[in-house]
């Protein structure tokens, strides 16, 4: 009977050893955090100053209130970092500091400098901000460049940050035709940022540009700080079918003469003279209205 009852209980206990044994191990514990270390709790972002050609160092802290340890991986995105350890495993309800630098280099130009900290873990990722302020002279400078425009009115320009701060960039644009303003788009901002150095090429569309017209849009952009920047760009709008082909050649003729008086008017440089004393240009215009007519 003791025998019985002896392996009754082995029996019992081993089977409750084998269902632990196979029970899943508990998920890592989702409320681990990380940020920038600091003296008594994290610091939601990362703060570095300093010139160019240096290095900086700060620590990231990562807490694990778990009752199992917890392995994540470091990564950096937007500026040079360098971990102690790109894999680091925190101990269960302890709190792990992992050193890393930022090498300015030495083309790196003054100002903001932004970049990103990712730790990762168990299917989950917390994002740590890197603010990085390169000392030198600050300058905010902006330009509008490669403006044109195409048969079906769609603007094409690049914006380039030439200075040494972020920039946030306004936009205006305004179009002259042969009988005045044919477009009026006041200023707004557009739905981006430019950090130094940084160049972004948007292109607008124009829903209903003329249809026979000589234009001249006019693209002004503007950021705190900056001198506006300005840039234009010139288009004979031209639709088949809009006029007769006569009618057509003398509004091309008209808009042509119209875009030289505007150039005039800008100031630009002295057009040559044919051997009348006529204005090459203004000679074309009258042998383009001559055909029309025949």
């Amino acid at each position: 009977m003791m025998r019985g009852a002896w392996a009754g209980t082995v029996t019992a206990v081993t089977a409750l050893l084998g269902a632990v044994a196979a029970a899943p191990a508990p998920p890592p514990a989702s409320g681990w955090t990380a940020g920038a270390a600091g003296a008594s709790e994290q610091r939601p972002y990362v703060y570095l100053e300093g010139a160019a050609g240096s290095v900086l160092q700060d620590t990231l802290s990562v807490s694990n209130p778990g009752a199992r340890p917890l392995t994540v991986r470091l990564s950096g995105q937007g500026t040079p970092l360098a971990f102690a350890a790109r894999t680091v495993t925190v101990p269960a309800r302890t709190r792990a500091d992992v050193p890393f630098a930022v090498t300015v280099t030495a083309d790196t130009a003054p100002g903001d400098h932004r970049g990103t900290v990712t730790v990762a873990a168990g299917g989950r990722e917390v994002r740590v901000p890197v603010h990085l302020r390169v000392s030198g002279p600050s300058l905010a400078a902006l330009t509008v460049e490669d403006v044109t425009l195409d048969a079906s009115g769609t603007l094409t320009y690049t914006l380039v940050n030439r200075g040494s701060t972020v920039l946030a960039p306004k936009l205006s644009v305004r179009a002259e035709g042969v009988l005045g303003t044919v477009l009026d788009r006041p200023s707004r901002a557009l739905p981006l940022t430019l950090r130094p150095g940084e160049r972004a090429t948007r292109a607008e569309p124009w829903p209903d540009p003329p249809a026979l017209d000589s234009v001249t849009v006019h693209v002004r952009a503007t950021a705190p700080g900056a001198t506006a920047a300005e840039a234009r760009a010139e288009r004979v709008f031209v639709s088949t079918g809009a006029a007769s082909a006569g009618t057509g050649a003398l509004l091309v003729a008209a808009g042509a003469a119209a875009l030289v008086l505007r150039r005039r008017r800008a100031g630009a440089v002295e057009e040559p003279l044919d051997e009348t004393g006529i204005p090459v240009e203004q000679a074309q215009l009258v042998d383009v209205t001559a055909g029309a007519d025949r």
